[in-house]
């Protein structure tokens, strides 16, 4: 509460300083006598007396002693006595820090007068029944007076103590009046206005006070500020205009003609329409529509190595392997003919659905099985049914979760390739595995 109250005055004295115009402040010379009130805070365990408790905050009453041996730098004797308690044993501890401080005054000529300072001195504590403690102390801080008369004032002040035996740290925070006796204060010089005549130093037509530009040549049509004349506000003045009446918008040189047109810039060609000019394009002859990268080539939004133009099967997971249309197909794949039995020279390639199914712990997987058109269709489908669960099967044998895949057989309905050819029929034998979103 002590703090608060005393922190709060210290706020208006400086919102007084600040406000006000003073016309006295410190002098060389000047004898100061402070009688001042506050607090005294204790900070730490503070325990002279080894009572095994720490003192109460308590008032402090103060009085100091000042010289200033020029306007800014003064000497002043200090002493205080706070009043406490040891709280826990209920002692009483009288305080008497003393000091002799160097002070400097950041402001002399006005009423409002902040310092800084800083000292030695020592702290006793005289407690009841239980003895004296002295401490030799080093303290700074600062504080402000306002001069309300050439001789009164009211000061604010805030001392840190550090004690040199125990390192322990008081905060003393008071306020009261500064009396001063002697010093001589200078008195605050009128400002005599001269009368000023005013005259026209260019003879434009334009007095002087009003002239924002003096100093025109002698015959020189000026405006009413007494500047030369822009007739076609082209940022050259008439007296240096080589060609006036430039019409507006038209830019000039410094002689206020026209400049010559510059010739229009080359306009870079983009062949493929594609957003990116034929000099930085990699990619040329993209089709039309086929979104491209900053060098001008189809995006592969997957990283599979089929672009996005052509990829039938988007979305798929690093690693996979993947075919010609970008779906992600068991490469080489072997079964006996008319067998669902994965033969061992294809494991490892089914291995390799496990990794990326291991990498990728939220991927879910339909597992399709294909044929070829060779034989009946409904033979076809019950092959690829049994041959989509072969390969489920061995997954989950590698620790692949069952209710992350489901098996479908599609028998001959979907061809990855054509069947007219040797080729396109091995194509269209195949595993192959569909993300599930």
């Amino acid at each position: 509460m002590i703090r608060k109250m005393l922190l709060c005055s210290l706020m208006v004295l400086l919102f007084m300083g600040f406000t006000q115009s003073g016309e006295c402040g410190a002098a060389k010379g000047e004898f100061l006598v402070s009688p001042m009130i506050g607090g005294h805070a204790f900070e730490g365990n503070q325990d002279p007396f080894q009572l095994n408790t720490e003192f109460d905050h308590g008032w402090t009453f103060g009085l100091g002693l000042g010289y200033l041996l020029t306007d800014n730098v003064g000497a002043e004797f200090f002493v205080n006595k706070t009043d406490t308690e040891a709280g826990l044993v209920d002692v009483d501890v009288d305080v008497y820090p003393v000091h002799l401080d160097l002070f400097y005054n950041l402001t002399t000529k006005t009423a409002f007068v902040p310092y800084v300072a800083a000292g030695l001195g020592t702290i006793t504590f005289d407690g009841e029944n239980v003895g004296t403690d002295t401490d030799f102390m080093v303290n700074y801080g600062g504080g402000i007076k306002y001069y309300v008369t050439d001789k009164v004032a009211l000061r604010g002040d805030v001392r840190h103590l550090i004690s040199f035996n125990e390192t322990h740290s008081n905060l003393i925070y008071t306020l009261g009046l500064a009396f001063s006796f002697g010093g001589k204060k200078e008195a605050v010089a009128a400002v005599q206005e001269e009368a000023v005549v005013d005259q026209d130093s260019d003879g434009d037509g334009v007095m002087d006070a009003s002239d924002m530009c003096n100093g025109t040549p002698r015959g020189v049509k000026v405006d009413a500020k007494g500047c030369p004349l822009d007739s076609d506000n082209d940022g050259v003045t008439d007296d240096k205009d080589q060609c006036p009446g430039t019409e507006k918008g038209v830019k000039v040189d410094e002689k206020g003609c026209p400049l010559a047109a510059p010739a229009p810039a080359a306009v870079e060609l983009d062949s493929d329409g594609d957003g990116v000019v034929d000099s930085k394009d990699a990619c040329p002859n993209t089709k039309k529509g086929v979104t491209v990268d900053e060098k001008g080539c189809p995006v592969d939004s997957d990283k599979d190595g089929v672009t996005d133009d052509k990829d039938q099967c988007p979305g798929t997971p690093l690693e996979a392997n993947v075919d010609a249309r970008g779906c992600w197909v068991i490469k080489d794949l072997r079964f006996d003919t008319g067998k669902s039995a994965i033969l061992a020279s294809s494991i490892q390639n089914v291995d390799a659905v496990a990794t990326v199914m291991v990498n990728n712990p939220d991927l879910r997987l339909e597992i399709q099985g294909h044929t070829d058109n060779v034989g009946k269709a409904k033979y076809n489908q019950t092959l690829s049914e049994k041959r989509a669960q072969a390969v489920m099967d061995y997954l989950i044998s590698k620790g692949i979760a069952k209710n992350r895949m489901a098996a479908k057989g599609y028998g001959m309905q979907n061809p990855a390739a054509t069947n007219d050819t040797v080729e396109g029929r091995a194509a269209n034998r195949r595993v192959e595995l569909k993300p599930l979103r």
